[in-house]
This record gives structure tokens, C-alpha cells and sequence, in this order.
């Protein structure tokens, strides 16, 4: 088609309408310059006007920069005037045209109505083989349409039959299409015949899936309200039944529970279950077992904190002073934790490792952890796990089961009533284990911070967020956790007290508190210093306070009875170290414990049990036997098996200490330790089982005023030991001069107050040769060669002498 002379014409603009050639089109007419260019079109341009899109709708009068570029040259087929002033408008599109502006003085003309120049744009069509192949399958989607989609009726779709030219057919459907104004625009613009028709069938293909979604949400939508009708309908009569048998108030107290869970802060998970629940109570009768059993469940999910939290400020200055006013000493355990919520504090976050506070019982474990919540503003909840043996005591219950009940930390958390308490587990290392399954190992979830904010309880059945709680567990002793558990937590340690410290919480806190418990003044009781350090040696024996406050609180009871028989409750009673006894009774416990004289084969050792430190004497005699060793006093296994090895050391120095090679076959040893009520165990008694063994055979006594702590070898090696600072302060207290100790523990003494170091002698040993000279009353050339007068003794020296160094050969 060659290119035509620009024609003017009339000029309508429309409002998110697109008018396509070849299709017939009737809308209305309202604003006065289209009604002008209509009267125009009709008296003065034989019926022809020219249709083009406003790319706003919005705008009023619009301007040529408010047109788009390519509109359609129509005839008017039928005009039809209205009442109310607007025109029905038939029209017929002829041919897709571009404009131009009249000129540039008035570029939209100067009558009453717009006029542009317009200019029929010349269509293209490439060879392409796929176009009867569209023309198909456009033709097929148009039936699939007209069965489901009324909007293109059976005559529509004949005539749709008969055209065969790609862009005719494309310019008849695309009017019929569900889309977007601008879209059909953009297939208005397309001059290639072939891609036009793509376009519309894509758009065409779009809206029929579109018109399948929308039938099948719909049926589902009309399902659900035909269910919801269903549900509505039985609920009602269920409400009428219940209110014929009078039990309205079981229904309005379900109805009360749906919308508490409903309004409550919590995760969608519990909530929707819990709806579940009283969906189902609905159809029970209120007396049955499962009833019982699903309303106390769902009473456990509205109780629980799930997103309720307490604001915490953490003040370092505050926190220093609480752990300062509550508790003396301790100042490694002070420092760490002040560190911990340092970082806290910083990090905005709980993630970190879970402390856990060991030490012996009495030295302020648990009120330590107390002292923290308070410093932290949370909720202090105490757990305690001694003696729980029973997995389902930490996860709880499965509902299936005859009273079940979620497990302790859920239940703490309800007594919290928030969802960031400290939790102090309390006593961790003295859970068992039975068939029941192992408690240490439901624990692991709990203590990882990577793993407890989806803690999942048996009972509830769904995960609970824990972490946003702070964990502080407390142990006496680090043997009796699991490794996988210790690996967890990082170890705090709480050391015994000194005997000045003691005095100090005994002033301080103990004493305060007892005259308040007892409605006592501080006018009404003088104890002395003397009195009250007599109380510590003499009646207590334990590395905490907690019996000494016992024998304080019993002094305040003395006292009390004093004020109340003498009638007069505002006088002093004065407790001195001349009338202690007369309040307390008679001595519980020797303070120097030592044994009065040396004796042969009878040792001091250290031990460090669950009180602290404690002064082990290991007694040996010598029999003529058949080389039987005996070992008594309820030892464990690696305690008796630190004796074999002592005495196989001796055998091995036989040469060295003047014994015949052979000298074990006539005799029988007994190695006995006192106390044989109380469990022993571990290898820091080798070297004092090896010098009781020595000084037995030997017949030489052992000093009395020394004792010694250290693992022995084979080889006579010292290897070093735990707990060195509750060994030395028990060698303290028993009144000991000289301590023993492995070389190897030299750097453990800077923990061990200057005060303890500076009254004993310390003496660092490195090897078992080192030991007998110090503590044997002898030279070191008699012990090693020397004679002996015990008849017994005696006949187990060889004739021969040996040199030392073949001695140390054998070594």
C-alpha cells in the first residue's frame, strides 16, 4: 500500500478504550468537544472520525502529549441521543492510522472540537510457516472461551470461523479480550500481522487459564462456606441440645477459651493446635477422661509466657555491687560473670556459654545464681535435679499416658510467667540413670544455645523458643557430669573458704540474719573473736558456711532462752572461748588432728572429696605371709590399683633399699585407710601409699607433722593432681608443718591465698626418691642401704650390699 496524504479529521478521545479495524464498537459520549466532532463528523466528513486512547484516563481536557501515537480511523454507524445529554455512539474502525498536529499555531484545531491530520499506517507480513498453526490454535482457545466464558457468544465465534487472515482475525478478537487497556493498545501498535496475532492469543490463552483458576477458587471458596454453613448449623444444635441438658456454661466456657487463644501473644503452631483441641471438646461430654484430659492441655498452652518478656537492664555498676553485698570472696567467680553480661550487654543477644558453678556445698553456688537474676532484673527459678532419673522429668509426658504432665523446664517457665527467667539447675551432677532413659541426655538440647530455641516438650508436642532463658547449673563436682553435658557449659570454680573468710561472713551476713530470725538485737549477743573462730575449728568441719550458721543460729536460741527466762529482753549475753562450751556442748571435731608421734608405715595424704579438702591417713603392717596384699577401707578401683603400682615401685628399688629380691614371698602386707564407712577413690594417693609401703618394710617411722598429695608411676614418677587449694587448706587446719606436692602443680600455687602458702611448707617433688628422705625419720644412706632392728624387717635384708648405682640401673 503506498503511503496516503494526511487527512484530516475529528478527533474523540477515549478513556481506557481501544477501538480496533474491522470492529464495530458502541459507547457513550459525553464531553461537549467530543459531542461537537461527532456533529462534524457527521454534517462535513462523511461520517468518518478519527479514535485514539488517552494514555491517562484521568485527565479531562486532554493535550497531544496525552495521546498515544496510533489510533483508528472509524465510521459512524448509528448515533443515538440521550436524555441526559450524552450520545450512543456506533462506530465501525476502518483502518489503524498515526496523526500529526493541524500546524503549529493550533495544533488541535480552532472550533469547538479537536482535529488532528491522520495517516494510514501501512501493515507488514514476514513468511512465516508457524502463522496457520497460531490461526488454529487461536481458533480452538476461542471454542474452549465460548464454552466457559460467556462473553464471546456462539455468533461471535462463527464469525471469528471465517476469517483466515492472521491480522484480521487478530483485530476482530482482540476487542473481545479480558485485559488491560494498555495492553490492547500495544497489540493496536504492532503492524506485523503475524506477531499481533501471537499476541492476542498469548492474551487470549492467559485469560482462559486465568478463567480456570478463578472457577476453581471459587468452588473451593463455595465448599468451605457450604462447610462453614454445615459446622454453623451443627454447632447450633448442639448449643440447643446442650441448653435443653443445662450445660450452657460448658459451651461459653469453650467459647471463653477460643478467644483467649485467639487474643494471646503466642506462635501460630500452639495456637492452631490448641483450637483443634477445643474444636474437639465441643463434641465431647464434659464428664469424660479425654475431655479432663484435652482441656488441661489446652489450659497449659494459654498459662505458658510464649512471647512474653521482661525487660531486662543489665548495669554493670548494679550487678558488681549485688554479687559484692551478697557474697564475700569468690572474686574469679565475680569477675566472669560480670564479663558474661559485659558482653551481653553489648551484643544485645543471650547466645554464649552456659555457666556452671562448681564447688563444694555450703560456699554460695545457688545464691550466687540468685544474685545474678536480681542484678538482671529476671525471674529466678530454681530446679532442682538431684536424685531425677526419669527422662521424662526434663521433656514430660506424652498426653497418651495416665496423668501426664509437661516436664520441669515447662513448668518452671509457667511459674516464671515470662519467657527470659534464669533458670538455676540446680545439683546437675546428681541425676542417675535407669530404664526410665537418660535425664543428662534430654538436658543436651536444653544447655546447647544453637539447638534450645526449638525445644520440643512431649506433652505440648510443639517447639517452645528457650532461648531467651538464662541457664546457670551448679555442681559440687565435675565427675559426676556426662562429658557431652560438660562440653556445654563452662566450668566456674567455687573454692573452699579460708578461715579469715569464714570469720568475715560470719560478721557480716550470718550473724545479721540469725538476730533477725531469732528477734534478736545486736545489743542482746556479744560473741568474741576468739568465741567465733572456735566455733569455726572446733564445731564445724566443711568448706561453706552452712553449718557454721547452723551452730550460730543454735548460740541464738541459747541466748534467747536466757533473755526470756530472766525477764529482762534489752540485756547483753557475752559468749567467750571460756563459756562456748556451756552453749554449744563439747567439741565435735579436733582441730589439730595430726597423730602425737611418728610411727612407722602410718602417712598423712590429701584428698579432695565433695566437702573440700580433707587430711587421708594410710596406715600399712608388715606380717610374715606368702606374699598376699590386702587392701581395706572401701577404696575404688583406681585407689587399690595406685597400691599395686606403690608397691611394685618398691619392689623394683628392692637392691636400693637393702631387701632381698625375694623378700615379698615371706610376707603379708595390709594397707588400710581410716573411715572405712566413707568411699575412696582416685591416684593422688600413690606417693603416700608408696611411703607408708616404704616405711612399713623399712621399720622407719614418718614424720607427724608432714603430709604429701601426688600420682606415683611405675618409674617413681610424681605426676600432678586437682583441687592443690582445698588439699593445702586441709593441711592447715589439721595443724601440718610440711606438704608434699608434684612439681608439676608449682603454677596452681598462685591460686592459693599467700596466707595458707606462707604457713605451711610447701616442698615441690618430682620423682618418689625425693619423698623418703623428707618424710622418713632417717638419712637418706640409711633408707636406701641402711639397717634395720625390727626382727622381721631385719631378715628381709639381703647379705649382700648393693651400690646405689646399680639401684639406679634397675630403675
Amino acid at each position: 500500500m503506498s503511503e496516503q496524504t494526511p487527512l484530516e479529521l475529528p478527533v474523540i478521545t477515549l478513556r481506557e478504550v481501544v477501538m480496533f479495524p474491522r470492529a464495530v464498537m458502541t459507547f457513550h459520549v459525553g464531553r461537549s468537544a467530543s459531542v461537537n466532532a461527532i456533529n462534524s463528523a457527521v454534517t462535513e466528513y462523511d461520517k468518518r472520525i478519527f479514535l485514539v486512547a488517552q494514555t491517562n484516563a484521568s485527565i479531562e481536557r486532554p493535550g497531544l502529549s496525552d495521546l498515544f501515537t496510533v489510533g483508528v480511523v472509524s465510521r459512524i454507524q448509528r448515533v443515538e441521543r440521550l436524555q441526559d445529554g450524552t450520545i450512543k455512539l456506533m462506530c465501525e474502525g476502518l483502518y489503524r492510522a498515526s496523526w500529526l498536529p493541524l500546524s503549529s499555531s493550533s495544533p488541535f484545531g480552532d472550533r469547538a472540537f479537536p482535529r488532528l491530520r491522520t495517516r494510514e499506517l501501512e501493515e507488514t507480513m514476514l513468511d512465516d510457516a508457524e502463522l496457520p498453526a497460531v490461526v488454529e490454535a487461536l481458533q480452538e482457545t476461542l471454542s474452549e472461551a465460548c464454552r466457559k466464558n460467556r462473553r464471546i457468544t456462539p455468533e461471535q465465534l462463527a464469525a471469528f470461523a471465517l476469517i483466515e487472515e492472521p491480522g484480521a482475525l487478530a483485530d476482530a478478537v482482540a476487542p473481545v479480550l479480558k485485559v488491560d487497556y494498555l495492553h490492547k493498545q500495544a497489540v493496536l501498535e504492532l503492524l506485523d500481522k503475524g506477531e499481533r496475532l501471537r499476541q492476542v492469543y498469548q492474551h487470549l490463552g492467559g485469560e482462559l487459564i486465568t478463567s480456570r483458576l478463578d472457577k476453581t477458587v471459587k468452588g473451593r471458596v463455595k465448599a468451605q462456606m457450604e462447610q462453614n454453613q454445615r459446622e454453623y448449623y451443627l454447632t447450633e444444635q448442639i448449643k440447643a441440645i446442650n441448653k435443653e441438658l443445662g450445660h450452657d456454661d460448658i459451651q461459653a466456657e469453650l467459647l471463653e477459651l477460643e478467644q483467649k487463644l485467639k487474643a494471646k501473644n503466642m506462635p501460630d503452631e500452639p495456637r492452631e493446635k490448641a483450637l483443634r483441641e477445643v474444636h474437639k471438646l465441643r463434641q465431647m461430654q464434659a464428664g469424660s477422661a479425654e475431655y479432663v484430659v484435652g482441656r488441661n492441655y489446652v489450659d497449659w498452652i494459654l498459662d505458658l509466657p510464649w512471647n512474653e518478656l521482661k525487660d531486662i537492664d543489665i548495669d554493670l555498676d548494679k550487678a558488681r555491687s549485688v554479687l559484692d553485698g551478697g557474697h564475700y570472696g569468690l572474686e574469679k567467680a565475680k569477675t566472669r560473670i560480670l564479663e558474661y553480661l559485659a558482653v551481653q550487654k553489648l551484643s544485645g543477644a543471650l547466645k554464649g556459654p552456659i555457666l556452671c558453678l562448681v564447688g563444694p556445698p555450703g560456699v554460695g553456688k545457688t545464691s550466687l545464681a540468685k544474685s545474678i537474676a536480681e542484678a538482671t532484673g529476671r525471674e529466678f527459678v530454681r530446679i532442682s535435679l538431684g536424685g531425677v532419673r526419669d527422662e521424662a522429668e526434663i521433656r514430660g509426658h506424652r498426653r497418651t499416658y495416665v496423668g501426664a504432665l509437661p516436664g520441669k523446664i515447662i513448668m518452671a517457665l509457667k511459674r516464671a510467667k515470662s519467657n527470659n527467667p534464669l533458670f538455676c539447675l540446680d545439683e546437675i551432677d546428681k541425676m542417675t540413670v535407669d530404664f526410665r532413659g537418660d535425664p543428662a541426655s534430654a538436658l543436651l538440647e536444653v544447655l546447647d544455645p544453637e539447638q534450645n530455641n526449638t525445644f520440643n516438650d512431649h506433652y505440648l508436642d510443639v517447639d517452645y523458643d528457650l532461648s531467651q532463658v538464662f541457664f546457670i547449673t551448679t555442681a559440687n563436682s565435675m565427675s559426676g557430669i556426662p562429658a557431652p553435658l560438660l562440653d556445654r557449659m563452662e566450668v566456674l570454680e567455687l573454692s573452699s573458704y579460708l578461715e579469715g573468710e569464714k570469720v568475715h561472713i560470719a560478721r557480716q551476713f550470718l550473724l545479721p540474719r540469725q538476730w533477725k530470725l531469732h528477734g534478736l538485737q545486736p545489743e542482746n549477743m556479744k560473741l568474741s573473736d576468739n568465741a567465733l573462730i572456735e566455733v569455726i575449728r572446733s564445731y564445724t568441719r566443711e568448706s561453706g558456711v552452712r553449718n557454721l550458721e547452723r551452730e550460730i543460729a543454735a548460740l541464738c536460741r541459747k541466748v534467747a532462752i536466757q533473755l526470756v527466762e530472766g525477764g529482762d529482753t534489752s540485756r547483753c549475753v557475752s559468749i567467750s572461748l571460756q563459756n562456748l562450751s556451756s552453749f554449744l556442748g563439747v567439741k565435735k571435731y579436733r582441730y589439730d588432728e595430726r597423730e602425737t608421734r611418728a610411727l612407722p608405715g602410718v602417712v598423712a595424704g590429701l584428698a579432695y572429696t565433695g566437702s573440700g579438702g580433707d587430711l587421708l591417713y594410710i596406715e600399712t603392717v608388715v606380717m610374715p605371709g606368702t606374699g598376699k596384699v590386702q587392701v581395706t577401707g572401701k577404696l575404688g578401683d583406681v585407689m587399690k590399683e595406685s597400691a599395686h603400682a606403690a608397691f611394685s615401685w618398691l619392689r623394683s628399688l628392692s637392691c636400693r633399699l637393702g631387701l632381698r629380691s625375694d623378700f615379698h614371698k615371706d610376707i603379708d602386707l595390709h594397707i588400710h585407710v581410716p573411715e572405712g564407712a566413707v568411699p575412696k577413690d582416685g591416684p593422688s594417693a600413690g606417693i603416700t601409699l608408696a611411703t607408708s609401703l616404704a616405711s612399713a618394710l623399712l621399720g622407719i617411722p614418718v614424720r607427724n607433722d608432714i603430709c604429701m598429695t601426688g600420682e606415683i608411676t611405675l618409674r617413681g614418677r610424681i605426676l600432678p593432681i586437682g583441687g592443690l587449694r582445698e588439699k593445702l587448706l586441709a593441711a592447715r587446719r589439721s595443724g601440718m608443718k610440711t606438704v608434699l606436692i608434684p612439681a608439676d602443680n608449682e603454677k596452681d600455687l598462685k591460686e592459693v591465698p599467700d596466707e595458707i602458702v606462707k604457713a605451711l611448707d610447701v616442698r615441690l617433688v618430682s620423682h618418689a626418691d625425693d619423698v623418703l628422705p623428707l618424710a622418713l625419720l632417717a638419712p637418706a644412706d640409711e633408707i636406701f642401704s641402711g639397717e634395720c632392728s625390727d626382727s622381721l624387717i631385719h631378715s628381709l635384708r639381703s647379705p649382700r650390699s648393693f651400690s646405689s648405682d646399680l639401684g639406679g640401673a634397675v630403675l
